[in-house]
Formats: structure tokens, sequence, C-alpha cells
């Protein structure tokens, strides 16, 4: 049954057409990935879909009572908004009945006798356990927690950027919503708050559009990719993998299509050559036939990005930490640490927001200098600094003086290419080239940013947040780059893919200062934290744990209970039933906790232990129960 259903909609952006006559119809459970080169107007199309802008044709159609929630790329907030007004603002009734219940509350403190208030706090409770007003608080606050927001009273304004998206994230996430429109999702959070929100709108009711540039979500979660491209819309029922072997099958067919029309051309144009005679209508339907063949517009090559950038030599000597530390008001966020970076290295750096991550890139780069310990940068370097931010671009500069600003030519290696043919490789075609930044989309600006740092010819690269708001292509490129880069890589990055694509090694930022060294991309890190999380929870006994392997092939053969398994196994029910009756008991006290925060969120943390000591139990339990079963019929045979 469908959701939603657009009907040959177009959108027009001054003389530039986003789209032209597209439909798309989103059913129920649909998980849809909506991907497309920066600029191509996928922000504007879910914008027409959730109703926020019109269309310039077609009309947009949704099923009756059908609620649509929408996440902003780029949200903003009425100034003196509390973050828990802000999360509610979907649901008036149960923040009015908060806001009332904490007025009276406060009441009740200077004056606890007061009958009146008694009574209206009674009256206030029924009416919060009626509507659930309880535990949908307290669901609220433990997403904001989950996405790193622990001030509920803070005014939303004051807020950065990244943690403003997340306010708005807990608002979306928190109301009920047949339709949730994600505009990038996984900007400006960490990697751990990547993980859950994939968790989380994975197992999540009702249906999903959403624009994001991070492929294991598009991979993991995703149904449906729709791609928008050069103002079409093509849609294909698979996750991202899928996805990637049908454009190419899509690719391949376009591409004979073309052949055949260049064929077909130049038969036309042979014949019009000799000046074949014929009657002369029969000659007009050709010359029209000839006419249209040409006027056709190819639909295969959507715009690539070419990357080709200029490097400087680089001498032996890097950068070389030793013993730096950093504190700020918040306490201590890099303690004591020292390392040499050396000319192939490919670092990946992660950790929360907050912890530090892009203070050591700055550090390093020289930007800011360590309250102690030593930064030391050879003589060669030239560091291309790739800010999460960066503010600094003046908005109201032209496309080519910003890049002329750094250099007129570059030497690429294969010769030099002028300033506007590299904004050509980056897709700004000279028709582009002279327009204002301001009237640029996000990820176009963040394309031409990235452009100006390579401009630069650097031979050491600080990437901070290098996947915010840029498409999948132009990543895609950047990842085969970084292939290439005969220098140093370092990288912020929350994005899965590409610290897996990119990084050799892991710098985690472990909390009070400390970061660890990984060998490995970040797939090969989260497996082994994984697996050291599984031997800190596991019941069973390191010994037995070792002895795994050996102690599998002995079952196979003898079919019997160890002693510690067969007691294990007569008491397993019990343990479950006990860990279940605990969970169900810390869910009732985190919503008696809703206004004690570090309470709710010590409750949480709790809460999550002992859900992962019942996943073990029950997989205990599907193991003992499996053996037993073999047990038995080999008894009876």
């Amino acid at each position: 049954m469908s959701v939603l259903v657009a009907e040959k909609i177009t959108k027009r952006y001054s003389e530039k057409i986003l789209f032209d006559e597209i439909s798309l119809a989103i059913n129920e459970g649909e998980k849809i990935g909506l991907i497309g080169i920066n600029g191509t107007g996928k922000s504007t199309l879910l914008k027409v879909i959730a109703g926020l802008e019109t269309a310039d044709k077609g009309r947009i159609t949704t099923g009756n009572d059908v609620e649509i929630g929408y996440l902003l790329q780029s949200p903003e907030f009425k100034e003196g908004t509390s973050v828990l007004e802000q999360v509610f603002k979907g649901n008036t009734p149960v923040m009015k009945l908060i806001r009332e219940y904490e007025g009276i509350l406060q009441r009740l403190e200077e004056n606890p006798a007061d009958a009146h208030f008694q009574k209206k706090m009674i009256e206030l409770t029924q009416k919060m356990d009626l509507m659930e007003a309880w535990s949908i608080e307290t669901e609220a606050k433990i997403i904001l927690t989950k996405l790193g927001i622990i001030d509920f009273k803070a005014d939303v304004a004051k807020l950065s950027g990244g943690q403003r998206k997340r306010v708005a994230m807990a608002s979306v996430l928190i109301t009920p919503a047949d339709l949730l429109i994600l505009d990038e999702p996984t900007n400006h959070i960490d990697n751990e708050t990547v993980d859950w929100l994939e968790s989380y709108i994975k197992n999540r009711k009702g249906a999903l559009l959403m624009v994001t540039h991070d492929r294991y979500l598009l991979d993991r979660v995703a149904n449906r990719i729709i791609e928008l491209d050069r103002g079409k819309l093509y849609s294909y029922q698979a996750n991202y993998s899928k996805y990637l072997e049908m454009k190419i099958e899509r690719n391949e067919i376009e591409e004979a299509s073309e052949r055949k029309r260049q064929n077909l051309i130049r038969t036309e144009l042979e014949w019009i050559r000799r000046g074949a005679r014929a009657r002369s209508t029969k000659q007009k339907a050709r010359l029209e036939r000839f006419e249209n063949l040409t006027r056709e517009r190819p639909s295969l090559e959507t715009g690539t990005v070419e990357m080709q950038g200029a490097f400087s030599r680089l001498g032996r000597k890097i950068i070389e930490m030793k013993n730096i530390s950093k504190s700020f008001s918040c306490g201590e966020i890099i303690r004591d640490f020292s390392y040499v970076v050396l000319r192939n290295d490919r670092i990946g750096i992660i950790g929360p927001n907050g912890a530090g991550k892009s203070t050591l890139m700055k550090m390093a780069s020289g930007i800011i200098e360590p309250d102690s310990g030593i930064v030391e940068t050879g003589e060669t370097v030239k560091i291309g600094y790739f800010s999460q931010e960066n503010d600094d671009m003046d908005t109201s500069m032209r496309v080519m003086d910003y890049i002329r600003e750094q250099a007129e030519f570059v030497d690429t290696g294969k010769g030099m290419a002028s300033a506007s043919q590299m904004l050509e490789r980056f897709l700004f075609p000279p028709s582009e080239q002279w327009k204002l930044i301001s009237k640029l989309s996000g990820g176009e600006r963040r394309r031409l940013y990235l452009l100006r740092i390579l401009m630069g010819a650097p031979n050491v690269l600080m990437l901070d947040e290098p996947t915010n708001d840029l498409d999948i292509q132009t990543l895609t490129v950047l990842e085969g780059y970084l292939d290439e880069f005969p220098g140093a890589v370092v990288a912020v990055s929350h994005d899965r893919y590409f610290l897996d694509r990119v990084a050799e090694s892991i710098f985690s930022f472990e909390g009070n200062g400390f970061i660890k060294r990984f060998a490995g991309n970040y797939s090969d890190y989260s497996e082994f934290v994984k697996s050291l999380n599984h031997v800190k929870t596991d019941s069973v006994s390191a010994k037995d744990s070792d002895a795994g392997g050996k102690r599998e092939k002995k079952k196979t053969k003898n079919l019997k209970f160890t002693y510690k398994e067969q007691k294990e196994f007569e008491c397993i029910d019990d343990v479950i039933a006990d860990l279940e009756g605990n969970i169900d008991e810390i869910g009732i006290l985190m919503q008696e906790a809703s206004r004690d925060f570090e309470r709710l969120q010590a409750l949480s943390e709790k809460k999550d232990e002992l859900e992962k000591k019942l996943e073990n139990a029950m997989d205990r339990w599907t193991y003992l129960n499996e053996l037993n079963e073999e047990i038995e019929n080999k008894r009876s045979k």
C-alpha cells in the first residue's frame, strides 16, 4: 500500500531543471536511499515530498492520516527553546503536561503542605500515566543521550551546528510518523552513534526516505535505491551493493543505445552527402529523422569528478609529536601523546564528539600549540588541511576567483592545468565558474573547498570529516585519489566505509586524554573491540573459551554434557528469567528517574549491560537445548 505518490513533478532553480516530470511511489515499510551528485536537487526533492516546497508542475498525494517526519540537513531553531521543548515540538500535549508537572513540582518543593498543589499533582500524574508521558519523556532523554546531548534544558539556538542537528534528529525519531525523511542524518555524529542510528532505523516500523553518503548504512538498511541523475529519477529494488551491479547493467544498455544512435546518424549523414534521389516526401522524412537523431541528448555519462592534484616533494622528516598534551575548561583531552608521522601513513582518527580529534589534527598541523610537549615539522612538508567547518570560505566571491586566489595553474603530473580546467574536472562547467559561491549547494561548496586544497600542491593531507556533505561519487573518486597520493594522509571521520577504504591504522580516543593506536582499518578495529567485550561479558570461563574448538569436536563425537554444562543447562531458564526481570525493573526505575539525568544515564548503561548478558544467555540456551536434543535422540536409538 502506498504511503505517498509523486506524479510527474518538475522543479526549476533559476535556469537549471533539478527534476523533470519524475514520478515516485513510496510504499509501507520501504526503506529508500536517495543518491545523486551534489547540486542535482536531492534536498529539494525531499522538501517537495515533505510539503516544505511546492513543485512547479505535478502533484503529491498522501494516504489518509499519513504523518511525515522530516530531518533537515541544516535545521534552525527559535532562540529561547530548550532541548526538550524542541524534541517535543511534534507532541505538544505531552510537552505541555511535562512543563505543568515541573511547575507544580517546584511549587510543592517550596510549600510541601499546600493541599491545592498536592491535588493538582495527583491529577497531573494520572493524566501523564494515561498519555504515557513518562515513558515518552524517558525515551526522548535516552535518544538524546545516545546522540550525545546531555543538557536537556540548554537553549537550542546556542548549540553548535552538529548539536542542533542531533536535537532535530531526536525530535524526528521520537515523533510518530508513517514516513520518515532524513537528509544526511550521519553528518556531525561519531562512529558509535552512527552504529546506534543504523540499528534504530533498521528496526523502526514505517517507511523511510533518506539522503546519505554512508554506504554501509545504505547497504544494511535500504531495500530500494533511487538515483536522481540529470533531472530524471531511476529506481533500483536493491540495497547499495546490488544497486552498483544494476547501475553497471543500466550504463551498458545506455551505451549500446547511444552506439546505435551514432550509427544511425552516420548512415543518415552518408545518405544526405550522396544527395540520394527520392520522392520529395520521403527525402523530407529522412531529413527530419536525421534532425531528430542529432537533437536527442544522450543519457549516458553522468558527470564524473576527475581528481588530479599537484604534489610537492616530501623530505625524510615529516611530523614528529613528542609527549604533547592539551586541556580546555572541560578537562584534559590529550595526554602525553607521541607519534612520528611517516611518508606513507594512512591514519583514521575516531572517538566521541568533543573528545579532541580535531584538536589533535590542528596541533599536528601547527594551527594550535600544545600545552606541553613538542611538534616538529619537516622543512619540505606542505600540509593541505581540510577543515570540518570551512567557515573561512567567502561566499560573496565567485567560484573562479576563489580557486585563482590559491593558484592560476597547477602541475597535475600529466601537464599544466588552468584553474578553469580543474574546475571542469570537479564538475563546475564554464557556465558555473563565475557563479557566486553563495548560490552553490552545501555539497558543491565542499567539493570546491576540496579543489582549492589540492590546488595548493600539498604533500601531507589532514582531512577533518571530509565525508560531510560530499556525494558518494565524489567520495569514491577521493578514495581512489588517496590510494595514489604519495604522501601521508590523516583523517578524522565517522564514515565507516571511508575509514575501511583509506585507513591502515586507527587512533582511538578512549577518554581522559588517552589515545590508543591500532593496526588495521575500522572494521578490523571494531571486530577487535567486540571480541574484547565478548570476553568480558561471556559467562563461560576463560578456560572453557580457550578449549572451545576442542570441546566442540568432543561434543560432536561423544554427545554428552560436561559437568559444568549439565549444571548450566539445569539453571539457564532461571538465569534468563532473572535477567528479563531485572531489565523490566530498570525500565520502571528509568521512568521514575526521568528528572535525574545522572541516574538515568547510569540506569541506561546498566540496562545495556543486562541486555548483552541476556543475549549471551539466550545463545547459550539455544546451544544447550540443541545439544540436549541430540543426546536424547542418541539415547532413543
